[in-house]
Parts: structure tokens; C-alpha cells; sequence
């Protein structure tokens, strides 16, 4: 599969704080990468260098299969950034989505573009390309500013939290307009975004970012401390029920950790005790279907906590798994992983997206 990035090294700074590191980063033409993380994770910065805005501090970043020139015009036309906060110029909506095309010089069959552009994001030409800007509501500013991106044809295409603040119409609407991107000119997406649901719905593939790093297994079991070692010098996690997430060695009070939901067993009976095992009991409050590799994620309250498990649906009709049942958790200490920390080789700290089927 052709690569349209390959990122290796990267390390972002911003007077002097360290707030992106990428061990490697693959993305294909065509994929549809999702990027997730709390506010401060890296996310815009990320997407601030896929969109050659500003070059990484350190690392290469490899653009269609040569040095990303982060001074070129022409490589930066290739790709288009939409922000969460839509700007628009002060004029109507047609000279908005055309401003593009006519900063290029390309003004051949101008009015269809910007009108097939128009349709893309459900806004019909007739009714919208003569409005003023100051007409339009959040979700109608959002969708004109993609045709304004779309209208361009770019080869990537940057989405900024595209759904933060329009209505649930609107967010439809800007799903199907970029995906009709990827299936009409093989536009690569890179989309950041809170909205879990809507994301899960689109990408191929979603990265967890926390504190600049991405995390293996994503953020769904993340683990805050604080850590206290009782009189035995056993480090752990004491949790409101009285249950406790036993960790080796010694940690920071507040030292950060995840467990990656595909490595935790769930069953009915309270499994065999381990070395090295964390077993606790809680309460099935939700199922759910990850398309993302088409398992079951299991979400089970413990102890004030909300831990999830990624299952097979053999798994899940087998167990009988229903919310409201209770259910024992299992996971090893090696199975936790601590953020902040340089990954080892089998963490995943290489990233590789491809093109996959996209989803109606």
C-alpha cells in the first residue's frame, strides 16, 4: 500500500516542553485515521505537521515518498486543514467555497465546483451559495467551510473536531461528505475528535494520544493513582469498594497507566489467584460493538471504577454476558502499561494505517 506519510522520530516542542513524541507513523492513501486523546494530548499539534504547517523539533516526516517541504506552496496545497472553529470570510457563501479555486488561478467551471462542492455537504446551491456568511447557523458555517476544503479536491484532508459544535444533522452530513472524498478522489483523512461515536463510525484505524504519546490499547482503562504501598511495600490502587489493582515495584503517587482492554479476561467464577494477577469483581453496565475489529467491548463497573474489556461475541453469548450481571475482571501486571515512559518494542510504538473498506 502506498504511503502518503511516514513519520518516524517525531518530537514536537514548544518552548522547551516536550508536547508530541511518535516513535513511527504509516498512513497509507486513502485511510481514514481517527486521533483521540483529551485536551493537551498532541492532537493539533499532530495535525499541524501532517498539514506542513510547522516541521517537527526533531524527526523526519516523509510526504508521498520524499522530505516533507514545509516551505513548499505546492506541497501545502495538497493538503487542507478545517478547523474546530469554522472562519469564514465576510461574504457570501459562493464566494467563500470559490476563494480557493481563485487564489489558484482556476477559474474553469468555477460555479459547478463550488455547486457540486455545496451538494456534498447537503447545502443546496439554489438556496445557500447567495446567503450572507452572517446567515448561517454553527452546523451550516462548519458544513461551508468543508465545501470550502472539498471544492479544492486535496489529496489529504485534516478535520479539527468537525462535529464539536453542530447539530446531530449536520455531523451525518459532514461523515458522508468525507467519505464521498476517499471514495470519489482517494483523499486521505486524518480527523480529530471527542465525539467517539461519530469517529468510530468513520475511521479505519484511531490512535490514543495522552500527554503526547500515543497509547497501545487506547485510554478506555486509564488508571490515575493515587498509588500507596501498604506495610507488606506492595504497590496499589485501593479502590471505593475496598478492592485493590496491585502494580510492581515502586510508582509516583500519580503516575498515569493503562490496561488495553483486549488484554483483560472476563468470567463468571472468580478465577484461580496468580502471581502477578489482578482479579476483581464488578458489574456489567454496558455492551458495546467496536467496528473497529468487530469485538465486543464490555464495560464493567468495579469499585467506582469503569475498567472494559474487548471480547470476541463468541465469548460474550457464551458467558451470557448481560448488563447487570456480575462478572470477574483478570489482568497481569505485565499487562499495564505506564505513560510517560519510553515504550519497549512490544508496546506498538509503530503505527501503521491502511485504506480499508469504508463503511456505508
Amino acid at each position: 500500500m502506498r504511503e502518503v506519510f511516514h513519520l518516524s522520530g517525531l518530537v514536537q516542542r514548544y518552548n522547551g516542553l516536550t508536547v508530541l513524541r511518535v516513535d513511527e507513523l504509516k498512513i497509507a492513501r486513502a485511510a481514514i485515521l481517527g486521533l483521540v486523546g483529551p485536551n493537551g494530548s498532541g492532537k493539533s499539534s499532530l495535525l499541524r505537521i501532517l498539514a506542513l504547517i510547522e516541521p517537527p523539533a526533531e524527526g523526519k516526516v516523509v510526504f508521498d515518498g520524499r522530505p516533507a517541504d514545509f516551505d513548499s506552496a505546492r506541497d501545502r496545497r495538497r493538503v487542507s486543514l478545517l478547523l474546530q472553529d469554522p472562519y469564514l470570510l465576510q461574504r457570501k457563501v459562493f464566494d467563500n467555497v470559490a476563494y480557493g479555486p481563485q487564489v489558484r488561478g482556476e477559474k474553469e467551471r468555477l460555479k459547478e465546483r463550488v455547486a457540486g462542492a455545496l451538494e456534498l455537504v447537503g447545502l443546496e446551491p439554489a438556496r445557500f451559495a447567495h446567503r450572507s456568511w452572517r446567515e448561517l447557523s454553527g452546523g451550516e458555517a462548519q458544513r461551508v467551510a468543508l465545501a470550502a476544503r472539498l471544492v479544492l479536491r486535496p489529496e489529504v484532508l485534516l478535520l479539527d473536531e468537525p462535529t464539536a459544535s453542530v447539530d446531530a444533522a449536520s455531523a451525518v452530513l459532514i461523515k458522508e461528505a468525507a467519505l464521498a472524498a476517499v471514495r470519489g478522489w482517494g483523499t486521505t483523512l486524518v480527523i480529530a475528535s471527542h465525539d467517539l461515536a461519530w469517529l468510530e463510525e468513520v475511521a479505519d484505524e484511531t490512535i490514543h494520544l495522552f500527554e503526547g504519546r500515543p497509547v497501545p490499547g487506547g485510554l478506555n482503562n486509564l488508571l490515575l493513582g493515587p498509588w500507596e504501598t501498604d506495610e507488606k511495600g506492595r504497590t496499589g490502587l485501593r479502590l471505593a469498594d475496598g478492592q485493590v489493582i496491585l502494580v510492581p515495584g515502586q510508582r509516583g503517587r500519580a503516575e498515569p497507566a493503562v490496561v488495553d482492554p483486549a488484554r483483560i479476561s472476563v468470567s463468571l467464577e472468580r478465577p484461580a489467584a496468580e502471581p502477578g494477577l489482578n482479579l476483581l469483581q464488578g458489574l456489567v453496565t454496558r455492551l458495546g460493538l467496536s467496528l473497529e475489529g468487530g469485538r465486543v467491548t464490555v464495560t464493567v463497573s468495579v469499585g467506582g471504577l469503569k475498567l472494559t474489556a474487548a471480547l470476541d461475541r463468541r465469548q460474550v453469548e457464551a458467558l451470557g454476558l448481560l448488563p447487570g450481571r456480575e462478572v470477574w475482571l483478570g489482568f497481569a501486571w505485565a499487562d499495564m502499561t505506564w505513560l510517560g515512559q519510553e515504550p519497549s518494542p512490544d508496546q506498538g510504538g509503530e503505527v501503521e494505517v491502511e485504506k480499508r473498506a469504508i463503511r456505508p
